[in-house]
C-alpha cells in the first residue's frame, strides 16, 4: 500500500530544482462564448538545460508538482492520469510537470530519488513536501490542500491598470482605497494599494489597511512580501538608522565578509530607502555564500523585494504572456543561478 511521505522522510529535502510543462487556459471561439472555459496544458520534457526556467521560476510564482515516472513503470501509468486530472480540476492553482527519470537521471539525483512514481512539491523555487507511491485522487487532493491557498485566494488574472487611468498618486490610492472597501477578499488591490501607501511614506495606514490580511502571509506570498517590508521599517525606526547607517554597515563588512547579520541588516536598511537592487545585491552576496543561512532568511526576503519592485503587468492578447520587467527577470534569474550553484 502506497503511503505518503512526510517532509522528513524525504532526501531531496535540500536546495533542489528542476521542471518541465507550460499551460494554457483555453477560451472558447466567439461563436461559442457561453461555453465554459476549458483549462487546459501542453506538457514539456524537461532537461537540464530547461528546469531552471520551467520549475524554478515557475514556482516562484505558482505552485509546481512534480512527477518523476518512467514509461516501464506499472504505477506511474496510474497515478499520471489522477495527477493530470486534479491539475485540471485545480484550474491553475498549481502546475503540473513530469520527468522521466530514466532520461533525466541527473535531475533524479539531484533530488535523491529512490523510487517511482514520486512526486515533490516547489514553491518560491524550494521543495516542500512529497510523497512516493500512486496515491488515490483523494489522496493527492488531500496533499495538495495542505500547501496550496484556498482557490478564493488566488489572485486574479488582470492586475488593476490604474495607471493608464491617472498617474496622480493620490487618485490611484483613491480608487484603491475605493476597490479594496468594495471588495476586501480583493488581493490585488490591497496589495498595490499598501504598496502604495508604504511607497509614499504613509507606514501607519499601510498596517491599518493590511490588518485585516495579516493571518494569511503564510497562504498569500505577496502579503508576506509586504510584511517584510513593514518588518524593515520598523527595524530601522526601532534602532534610529538614519543615512550615516550605511557606513557602520559597510565598516562591519570589510572586517568580515561573511558578517551575514550586517549584510541582512544593511539590506532592510536599504528596503527602507527603497534602494531595491541594493538591497538584492546585499541578499545574494549572502545566499552566494549560504543559501541557507537563518533559515533561509536571505531568500524569503530576496524573493519579497522582487515582488515588490514588479509592476503590474500590461494587458496582451489572449494566449500570450505580458513581459517581464527586465530588472526584475534579471535578478531572478541570479536568484536561480546561485540556488543551483
Amino acid at each position: 500500500m502506497p503511503r505518503c511521505m512526510l517532509s522528513s522522510d524525504l532526501p531531496w529535502m535540500a536546495p533542489a530544482r528542476v521542471r518541465a510543462t507550460k499551460h494554457l487556459t483555453s477560451r472558447p471561439p466567439a461563436e461559442n462564448i457561453l461555453l465554459t472555459p476549458i483549462f487546459c496544458r501542453i506538457m514539456i520534457d524537461v532537461t537540464l538545460a530547461n528546469f531552471e526556467a520551467e520549475v524554478v521560476a515557475a514556482s516562484m510564482t505558482t505552485p509546481v508538482l512534480i512527477d518523476f515516472w518512467a514509461p516501464w513503470c506499472g504505477p506511474c501509468k496510474s497515478l499520471g492520469p489522477i495527477l493530470e486530472k486534479v491539475e485540471v480540476a485545480y484550474a491553475g492553482r498549481f502546475k503540473l510537470v513530469k520527468i522521466d527519470s530514466d532520461q533525466e537521471q541527473q535531475l533524479g539525483a539531484a533530488f535523491g530519488i529512490r523510487s517511482i512514481p514520486t512526486c515533490i512539491l516547489m514553491m518560491n523555487g524550494q521543495p516542500v513536501d512529497g510523497f512516493a507511491g500512486a496515491l488515490t485522487e483523494g489522496k493527492v487532493k488531500e496533499f495538495l490542500d495542505k500547501h496550496l491557498p484556498p482557490a478564493e485566494e488566488q489572485p486574479e488574472e488582470q492586475e488593476l491598470q490604474l495607471e493608464e487611468e491617472s498617474t496622480d498618486p493620490a487618485a490611484i490610492l483613491e480608487k484603491l482605497q475605493h476597490a479594496v472597501a468594495t471588495d476586501p477578499a480583493d488581493h490585488n488591490a490591497r496589495f498595490d494599494y499598501v504598496k502604495l501607501l508604504l511607497t509614499l511614506g504613509h507606514e501607519d495606514d499601510a498596517k491599518v489597511a493590511f490588518a485585516p490580511v495579516i493571518s494569511q502571509t503564510s497562504v498569500v506570498r505577496r502579503f508576506d512580501s509586504l510584511k517584510r517590508w513593514m518588518d524593515a521599517i520598523d527595524f530601522v525606526a526601532i534602532n534610529a538608522l538614519g543615512e550615516s547607517a550605511s557606513a557602520g554597515f559597510d565598516a562591519k563588512i570589510a572586517a568580515n565578509k561573511r558578517d551575514f547579520e550586517a549584510r541582512f541588516d544593511k539590506a532592510r536598511w536599504l528596503m527602507t530607502q527603497q534602494h531595491w537592487t541594493e538591497a538584492l545585491d546585499e541578499l545574494l552576496e549572502i545566499l552566494m555564500r549560504d543559501k541557507s543561512w537563518n533559515e533561509e532568511l536571505a531568500r524569503k526576503t530576496y524573493i519579497a523585494v522582487l515582488d515588490i519592485m514588479e509592476t503590474p503587468k500590461p494587458k496582451v492578447a489572449d494566449g500570450q504572456i505580458p513581459p517581464e520587467d527586465p530588472t526584475v527577470a534579471t535578478y531572478r534569474r541570479r536568484l536561480s543561478s546561485v540556488i543551483l550553484s
